[in-house]
């Protein structure tokens, strides 16, 4: 027995240290392998990175559904719609321009059938050669109209208002060569039958179609119209898809308009003008105006220098203004008629009332005088200081009777320094001192054209409201718009017609033995006043007494029951109003009443 023990013994002795080397190696082959923890450990950390795998996974998928059920479900209708807005090709479709007609019914500007050529550079294979064909078609160089062939769109512009005549020619052409591409849309373009005559006035649009200046800028919603526009479904490379869906907004025309403009009686007021500023030597240009005052309808009316639109290009941006609206000048004496108006208006004297005109006159430290060459102190009814154009009566009348409260007041009612309203762009307000700024002298200045700038057509309607019997008028060129006559406003009763037949006479008087002998008319019975009004230096802000004046004139025929005013003027000239501006006055009276069938006063 005890035999058999040893030998059990024996071998369990064997097996533990098999077993405790066997353990031994597994550990060190782990280690190797850089394996750590025992068998149980690493199933559970292999459990552990499975399910952070699991996880992240899941996450993502979720993301990548979200993301798919956003953009297929949620956004689908956005990107149906970004899909069909590719495949569309808008076309515009330009509305007619409205004609412009004068009061005879003569057309002054219309818009004449054109073409736009645009193409869609996706398709042209040769730009080369398209370039080439229009070059030699539409004029410029073939490099001239390579980048719009080689642009990275499916729409691009050629040429806009194309002459029907030419863009026929390149179809014919590039038909020939087989070279595609190119497209054509109708459109149309402004003319001016009278050439440059009126364009002043008128004014011009641009290669878009849209008003830039003058009348045309003034009524460009009215004259545009609003366009329309042609879609077309397209294929991927911009070709119209046959069979495709289309879509077209017709364009809806614009308004014609008619002026009261005479276009003939507009080619001679050009003309004289343009005569008189080189006669006199008038630096700044100058003016002429002629209207019913009657209703405030201007028949013609232009400034100096005037526009030549045939090189657009170059175009002087003086020449689109109209001085008589845009620029403000010192009247001068013309303005003597708002001195006494006010006056008559306030019943503080008449015509003949009779005041002692000094030889000069101190207004707040400011000494004013004649040039009449007086030798001293007179006693002057007004009708003989206007027949003078007696500054230091009028002077003295605003000072010693009117007083700046009334005048004040009555520049006011009579719209001085106020916009007229009238329908041409640029209207300046003018300079016009309020009551409360009034220095000691600032009356006394203005009341005989001094101290205060305006433009002249605020002077031309006070003469309007003189001439008609105290209405102030709006001046306007335009009587309808799409057949509908226009309602300007009038205000009614600012002057009475005391007042207006008492200036009446004194304005009479003027012409037939004051300054305004050389304005007459044979057989007419003109009403007016001159006005010689001194320029501010620009550089020191005085008084320029170099000679260099403003000279006006204005008037009306016949006296009595006037149809026609004129405002004729001159500026930065070295001529006397009674020499310069009179004798334009005459000419363009002439002109105006015998285009106009203005009967003379004897019949």
């Amino acid at each position: 027995m005890s035999t058999t023990t040893r030998n059990n013994n024996r071998r369990r002795r064997r097996n533990a240290p098999e077993a405790s080397y066997d353990e031994a190696s597994r550990a060190r082959y782990r280690t190797r392998a850089g394996i750590v923890g025992n068998a149980a450990s690493d199933d559970s950390l292999f459990g552990r990175r499975f399910k952070v795998l699991f996880v992240v996974m899941g996450f993502i998928a979720i993301v990548i559904l979200g993301f798919l059920f956003f953009y297929q479900v949620i956004n689908q209708q956005s990107l149906a719609k970004g899909a069909e807005e590719n495949r569309k090709n808008v076309i515009p479709l330009h509305a007619k321009r409205g004609t412009i007609y004068d009061r005879n019914g003569n057309v002054l500007a219309m818009s004449v059938d054109c073409e736009d050529i645009y193409c869609n550079p996706k398709e042209i294979k040769d730009p080369a050669g398209v370039a080439q064909v229009l070059a030699d078609n539409l004029g410029g160089k073939p490099g001239d109209y390579l980048e719009a062939l080689k642009k990275d769109t499916t729409f691009s512009y050629i040429k806009r208002q194309a002459d029907k005549t030419a863009s026929a020619k390149v179809k014919a052409a590039l038909e020939e060569k087989k070279l595609t591409g190119v497209y054509y849309v109708d459109n149309t373009k402004r003319v001016y039958p009278y050439g440059n005559v009126g364009v002043q006035i008128l004014g011009y649009v641009g290669s878009d179609g849209k008003g830039i200046s003058g009348l045309e800028y003034y009524y460009d919603k009215e004259l545009s119209g609003e366009d329309g526009s042609m879609i077309m479904e397209t294929g991927l490379g911009g070709t119209p898809i046959a069979g495709g869906s289309s879509q077209v907004t017709e364009a809806k025309n614009g308004k014609d308009i008619v002026l009261s403009l005479d276009i003939n009686l507009q080619d001679e007021a050009e003309k004289q003008l343009t005569q008189a500023v080189k006669d006199n030597d008038a630096k700044d240009g100058g003016s002429l105006l002629a209207m019913n005052p009657k209703n405030g309808e201007i028949y013609a009316a232009c400034s100096y220098p005037l526009p030549d639109f045939s090189g657009k290009t170059d175009l002087d941006p003086d020449s689109l203004n109209l001085k008589l609206v845009s620029n403000s000048y010192e009247p001068g004496s013309v303005f003597k008629v708002v001195t006494t108006a006010i006056g008559m208006q306030n019943t503080l004297f008449g015509p003949d009332s009779t005041f002692n005109v000094p030889l000069t006159i101190d207004v707040g430290g400011h000494i004013v005088e004649d040039d009449d060459w007086r030798s001293g102190a007179m006693d002057m009814t007004v009708t003989e200081m206007m027949r003078r154009s007696s500054n230091v009566g009028m002077a003295t009348l605003e000072t010693q009777v009117i007083g700046d409260k009334r005048f004040a007041q009555g520049l006011e009612d009579l719209g001085i320094g106020q916009a007229t309203g009238i329908d041409f762009p640029g209207e300046a307000d003018g300079i016009v001192k309020p009551i409360d700024k009034y220095e000691s002298y600032t009356g006394g200045n203005m009341s005989f054209g001094q101290g205060l700038a305006i433009p002249f057509i605020q002077v031309t309607r006070v003469y309007a409201a003189v001439a008609n019997g105290g209405n102030l008028v709006t001046p306007h060129f335009a009587t309808s718009i799409g057949g509908k006559d226009i309602d300007w406003p009038v205000k009614e009763g600012v002057l009475s017609k005391t007042t207006c037949d008492g200036e009446k006479e004194m304005l009479r008087t003027v012409i037939r033995e004051g300054t305004g002998v050389r304005a007459q008319v044979s057989g007419y019975d003109i009403a007016g006043k001159t006005g010689t009004g001194q320029q501010v230096d620009k550089k020191t802000s005085a008084y320029d007494n170099s000679g260099h004046y403003v000279s006006s004139l204005c008037g009306f025929a016949n006296a009595d029951d006037p149809d026609v005013l004129v405002y004729a003027g001159l500026n930065d000239t070295q001529q006397l109003a009674s020499q310069s501006a009179a004798v334009v006055f005459s000419t363009f009276m002439k002109s105006a009443v015998t285009q106009l069938e203005i009967p003379p006063a004897s019949q």
